[in-house]
């Protein structure tokens, strides 16, 4: 069994659904800005998706969870939000999407058999648009690097070194989308 490290950055959404993906474009971002300490002694980071049960194996027992997510908290859209330990459950009270009562859902199971990571943090961003297409609206766009940042400032927080790349690394996502985009002119 390999030893797993005490914090998890998970980025959930359907990258799919536009603003629903900003979880995943905003883990993704993350990973390209800065070169991240991986590994027993340093953060795993995941691309969640939209998976459930999968998730329950990487969360069991971490120190610190923080999970990047679209969130329906009923401030303005492209608004963004950090919730912590206690705040969380009642986060799931307005679901957005179905993923999110898969992580509730986890969560609740990982309490009852006492693997509940230690704390959880939420980083989340109200959508703008939720439309059947790949890649962040304008808007959501517009916010993901601030939203990161905040990302940055949780790991910080638990002395997570972090160095910044001299140059971004290309995001799949981000490139998929812009690939799209090119589709539709053409």
């Amino acid at each position: 069994m390999t030893e797993k490290s005490d914090i998890l950055v998970i980025g959930m959404g359907n990258v799919l659904m536009q603003d629903e993906g900003v979880g995943v474009r905003a883990v993704e971002e993350l990973e390209s800005r800065y070169i991240l300490p991986l590994g027993p002694d340093g953060i795993e980071v995941m691309d969640g998706g939209t998976t459930g049960t999968e998730l329950l194996e990487p969360m069991r027992g971490v120190k610190h969870l923080i999970v990047a997510d679209a969130i329906n908290t009923g401030a303005p859209a492209g608004s963004l939000v950090r919730l912590t330990d206690e705040q969380v459950p009642a986060f799931f009270q307005t679901k957005l999407s179905n993923h999110q009562l898969g992580l509730s859902d986890l969560l609740a199971l990982l309490i009852l058999t006492d693997d509940a990571p230690e704390h959880v943090t939420i980083i989340g961003m109200v959508p703008h648009y939720l439309e059947n297409k790949l890649g962040l609206s304008k808007e959501a766009n517009a916010g993901l690097l601030e939203m990161v940042d905040m990302i940055v400032a949780e790991l910080k927080s638990l002395d997570v070194p972090l160095q910044e790349r001299a140059e971004p690394l290309p995001c799949y996502w981000g490139e998929q989308a812009k690939l799209e985009v090119l589709k539709e002119c053409a």
